[in-house]
């Protein structure tokens, strides 16, 4: 179990550190999803993994155990958001990196147009301008679970929300004219 002051990594590093095509994969997840570091990524592709290696494993055995544990590791995907409704074990296998980095609380603040960039949804995260169901969430890396992007929002004593609210305000009236 370990000495609980002494956390380990939830991530593996790449194999190789100088791959040419990886890094510029990396680097263009980077930017488009505003992260700070590449460890971010690797978190990401390590969950990656472990959920495929479990459909692998679960795949290729049939018992009453194995069919409980397929139905709850579909069950937990859908319920994070990152597998759709009627998804089955094979779809585990069609995993990406992406589809865990779109669940993340800084690109819902962003695509919800919260933010203007992926960059300033993290800043708005960790400075504690917004809330998840009126909570305030200042983790960037957070999952947002399936029916929890409607209940994101700003914190309700956040100054950027009189500002956010005046420039769609001022939008909407410039698109009325």
């Amino acid at each position: 179990m370990g000495h609980p002051r002494k956390s380990r990594k939830k991530y593996d590093t790449p194999s190789h550190p100088w791959n040419a095509d990886r890094i510029k994969a990396e680097n263009k997840l980077a930017q488009k999803y505003g992260l700070k570091s590449k460890k971010e990524i690797w978190k990401a592709e390590t969950m990656v993994k472990r959920y495929r290696r479990d459909a692998r494993h679960l795949l290729g055995m049939v018992t009453e155990q194995t069919i409980r544990e397929r139905q709850d590791l579909i069950n937990h995907l859908v319920k994070l958001g990152i597998l759709g409704e009627n998804a089955k074990l094979e779809d585990v296998l069609d995993l990406t990196v992406e589809d865990v980095l779109r669940r993340r609380l800084q690109t819902m603040v962003h695509k919800k147009g919260l933010a203007t960039t992926a960059k300033g949804a993290r800043q708005y995260v960790i400075h504690g301008h917004i809330a998840l169901d009126e909570k305030k969430i200042d983790s960037p890396s957070y999952l947002v679970k399936r029916g929890q992007e409607d209940l994101i929002g700003f914190y309700h004593s956040s100054p950027v929300e009189k500002q956010y609210k005046a420039r769609t305000e001022g939008k909407t009236t410039e698109e009325a004219n």
